[in-house]
C-alpha cells in the first residue's frame, strides 16, 4: 500500500517544523512517510527536543536539512509551518497538495530559559492541535 508522504517546511528547520514531523509520526502512526526540512537549515533547538522529550516522543533521529536537495521528490503534502516559508517556498513540481499552517516562532521567544520553554511548549500544543485535527479528517 502507497502511503501519503507528507514534508513539513520551515524557515530554519529547527523548531516548528521538527516539532509537527515528530507529531504527525506519532499521531499518524504508520499512516504517513513524514520528513521536515528548511529554506536555510540550522540546528535543531534543544528546546524542540525538551519539549517534545517530555510527552515521550522520540527526537533521536531528528536534524536539520534544506529543501533543495527534496525538490524532486514526490510528496503527497508540502505543508508550510511559518509566513516566511510560506513566501519563499520553492515550487514542488510532484506534491499533490501545498498547504499552509503558520505557527509562531518559538526560537523568537526572549526572557528565561522557563520563559522561552513555555512558548515552545505553547506552540507544541498548538501544533499538536492542528496535526491531530487533520489527521482526524482523514488527511
Amino acid at each position: 500500500m502507497n502511503v501519503p508522504s507528507v514534508l513539513f517546511i520551515c524557515t530554519g528547520n529547527t523548531a516548528r517544523s521538527q516539532m509537527a514531523q515528530v507529531l504527525l509520526e506519532h499521531h499518524g502512526a504508520e499512516r504517513f512517510r513524514v520528513m521536515s526540512a528548511g529554506l536555510e537549515p540550522g540546528e535543531v533547538n534543544p528546546l524542540t527536543r525538551q519539549v517534545l522529550e517530555e510527552r515521550g516522543l522520540p527526537t533521536g533521529h531528528l536534524q536539520a536539512k534544506g529543501v533543495r536537495p527534496l525538490l524532486g521528490e514526490h510528496f503527497t503534502y508540502v505543508i508550510t509551518v511559518c509566513d516566511r516559508a510560506e513566501q519563499n517556498c520553492p515550487i514542488f513540481p510532484h506534491a499533490s497538495y501545498r498547504l499552509s499552517w503558520a505557527f509562531p516562532d518559538p526560537a523568537a521567544a526572549q526572557g528565561s530559559e522557563e520563559e522561552r520553554l513555555a512558548v515552545f511548549r505553547q506552540v507544541r500544543e498548538e501544533i499538536e492541535a492542528k496535526v491531530q485535527s487533520w489527521v482526524q479528517v482523514g488527511a
